[in-house]
């Protein structure tokens, strides 16, 4: 089933993260699937909207998108700005479905089938696009606290400035592997096992795979990070506490020791 024979020889792709979940439910229009949704645009555009919060545009005018947008806008929860995007060119090949280094997405037919699996690898980069960003953020944070360690032995930081850091690396993680689940394969190859090589080759040009191990690497660090941090912190806090506690008994017993002198003077 060809979705579109456009008369120019290829097709402008656009991913957009809008917002952490999309609900997808009950949506009106030429539904062309399901899971994921996609609804033609239009004689020869198409959107596919994925419920982690992407939407990716096939063969529209910005126009087209914008328009769209207004009606994906109250199905929009947890609302990202500014929005993560990726392009990508799509273009019929003339012989194997290939994808030059730095070059177009080549596909032998416009098919439903293959414009979704081009579509989940760009919704899957544009989600790690944005993990890496919020990624590289948290590692900003803390590398004041690290030299602020290495430099005086402390730190002045409070533990739960650490318990929030550990907090975003979690939600990235639950982002990237929970709801989005890049390590998954998309529907479409259920009923087209044929087009494993083409989505094999949009996973490599995208790194997908590289990309979520180099993420949960970064990950793994920022919860040591932060959970020693914490740690340190805590240490800090019980010393605190045991000294204040040595001074109370401290004090007790020269109280004590007055009381009794008191007394024996008398």
């Amino acid at each position: 089933m060809n979705v579109q024979n456009p008369p120019a020889p290829g097709l402008n792709a656009h991913a957009l993260q809008l917002a952490d979940r999309i609900n997808t439910a009950g949506f009106e229009g030429n539904v062309l699937s399901a899971t994921p949704l996609a609804v033609r645009i239009g004689e020869t555009g198409m959107a596919v909207v994925f419920r982690y919060g992407v939407v990716v545009f096939m063969g529209l005018s910005p126009q087209e998108e914008s328009a769209f947008l207004d009606r994906l806008r109250p199905r929009l929860f947890g609302v990202i700005s500014p929005h993560e995007e990726e392009t990508a060119k799509i273009q019929l090949a003339r012989e194997a479905e290939e994808i030059p280094v730095g070059g177009p997405v080549l596909v032998r037919e416009f098919s439903l089938e293959r414009l979704l699996i081009v579509a989940d690898a760009l919704a899957k980069s544009v989600v790690l696009g944005r993990g890496e960003r919020e990624i590289a953020g948290v590692f900003d944070i803390i590398d004041p606290f690290a030299r602020e360690l290495a430099k005086f032995g402390r730190t002045s930081k409070s533990r739960t400035a650490m318990l929030k850091l550990l907090g975003e690396a979690l939600l990235v993680q639950h982002r990237v592997s929970g709801r989005v689940a890049v390590g998954e394969k998309p529907d479409a190859l259920w009923d087209r096992p044929d087009l494993e090589r083409l989505y094999a080759r949009l996973e490599d040009e995208y790194e997908l795979s590289e990309r979520v191990e180099t993420l949960n690497r970064k990950l793994a660090v920022i919860a040591e990070t932060a959970t020693t941090l914490a740690d340190i912190i805590d240490t800090k806090r019980s010393l605190r506490l045991e000294i204040i506690v040595v001074i109370l008994i401290a004090v007790e017993v020269v109280v004590a020791a007055y009381d009794i002198y008191v007394r024996g003077g008398h």
